[in-house]
C-alpha cells in the first residue's frame, strides 16, 4: 500500500507542477505584452488579420522541422544546437530589451538585453541541467506568446491552432517524425522541452538513453517531459484575446481559455501516464478553443473579437 501510494505521488506531482508551468508562462506573457506595446515593439506581421500570415507560419514550422531532422541524420547534431541556441538568444534579447527601456536609455537596454541573452545561452551550453532548461523555456515561451499574441488576430489564431493540432497528430501517430525530433532535442538538452523530475536527484545532464530506447525497454521515465510548443501554441490565443481592442472586457475570456487549456492538459495526461508519446496539441488547443467559444457565448452571446481580412 505504501509503495502504491508513493508511485501515485510520483506520477501525479510532476503533472501538477507542469500545470503550474502553464499558468506561470501565460501569466508572464500577459505581463510583458503591455511593456512590449509601450516600447513600440514591432509585431511579427504587419497586418494581424492577413491570412497569408498562417501560410508563412506553417512554412517556417515545416521547413525548420525538416532541416533539424536532416541535420540530425546526415550531419553533426551540434549544428542543431548552434541554430536553436542562436534562436533562443535572439528571443531572450527581444524579450528583455523593451523591459530594460523602462529603466535605462535604449542603447544601454540593447547592451543589457544582449548580455542577458549571452549569459543564458552560455549557461545552457555549458550546464544544461533540467532547471536551467526550464527557466530558459519559461522566458522563451512567455516571449514567444507575447510576440505572436500581438501579431495575429483571434480568428487566425484559432485556424492556426486547428491546423497545428492536425499536424501534431499526424506527426506523432502517423509519420512519427515528431518522436525523432523530440529524441534529437532531448539528446542536446535544449530548452524546447520542459522537464519535471519524478525522482530526487534527477539529472538531465546524466540522461543518456533516448526516448525510443526507453520505450523499447519498457522502463519508466525518471522525468516528465512536455514540448514547449505544446504550451506556447494555446497561449497565443490567450494573448491574442487579451490585447484585442474589440473585446471590452477580455479578462474573463482569457481566464476561460487558460482553464480550457488546463482541462485539455488533464485529459492529455490520462493518456500520457500509460507511457507512450502523445500528440499534445489536439487536447490542449481543443481545450483552449472551447474555453473561448463557451465563455464568449455565455458572456456576450456571440464570438467576440473575430476579424476577417478576406
Amino acid at each position: 500500500m505504501v509503495n502504491d501510494k508513493k508511485t501515485k505521488i510520483n506520477d501525479v506531482l510532476p503533472i501538477v507542477l507542469m500545470g503550474f508551468l502553464f499558468v506561470i508562462i501565460y501569466s508572464l506573457a500577459l505581463l510583458v505584452i503591455g511593456p512590449f506595446e509601450a516600447a513600440g515593439v514591432e509585431p511579427a506581421f504587419e497586418n494581424p488579420d492577413n491570412p497569408m500570415n498562417l501560410v508563412f507560419f506553417f512554412v517556417i514550422i515545416i521547413v525548420m522541422t525538416m532541416v533539424i531532422l536532416l541535420i540530425a541524420n546526415f550531419w553533426k547534431k551540434q549544428l542543431i544546437q548552434i541554430i536553436i541556441l542562436g534562436a533562443i538568444g535572439y528571443t531572450v534579447a527581444y524579450v528583455f530589451y523593451p523591459l530594460f527601456t523602462f529603466v535605462v536609455p535604449w542603447l544601454f537596454s540593447a547592451v543589457l538585453s544582449i548580455a542577458v541573452a549571452g549569459m543564458i545561452v552560455t549557461i545552457l551550453f555549458k550546464y544544461p541541467e533540467w532547471y536551467v532548461v526550464d527557466i530558459s523555456g519559461i522566458i522563451v515561451g512567455a516571449g514567444a506568446i507575447a510576440i505572436f499574441g500581438i501579431s495575429l488576430g483571434v480568428f487566425l489564431v484559432i485556424i492556426l491552432l486547428i491546423g497545428l493540432a492536425i499536424y501534431d497528430a499526424i506527426s506523432v501517430y502517423k509519420t512519427k517524425h515528431m518522436v525523432d525530433l523530440a529524441d534529437t532535442v532531448m539528446d542536446l538538452k535544449l530548452p524546447v522541452l520542459l522537464v519535471i523530475p519524478k525522482i530526487r536527484n534527477y539529472s538531465l545532464i546524466r540522461e543518456t538513453k533516448s526516448l525510443k530506447e526507453k520505450l523499447k525497454e519498457g522502463k519508466e521515465r525518471e522525468a516528465f517531459f512536455m514540448g514547449l510548443g505544446d504550451v506556447v501554441m494555446p497561449g497565443i490565443l490567450v494573448a491574442a484575446i487579451y490585447r484585442n481592442p474589440d473585446i471590452t472586457n477580455s479578462l474573463p475570456i482569457v481566464l476561460s481559455v487558460i482553464f480550457g487549456t488546463l482541462v485539455g492538459f488533464v485529459i492529455l495526461m490520462t493518456f500520457v501516464v500509460k507511457g507512450k508519446p502523445q500528440a499534445g496539441l489536439p487536447c490542449l488547443c481543443g481545450g483552449a478553443i472551447l474555453g473561448y467559444v463557451i465563455s464568449s457565448y455565455v458572456l456576450f452571446g456571440e464570438l467576440v473579437g473575430l476579424n476577417f481580412a478576406f
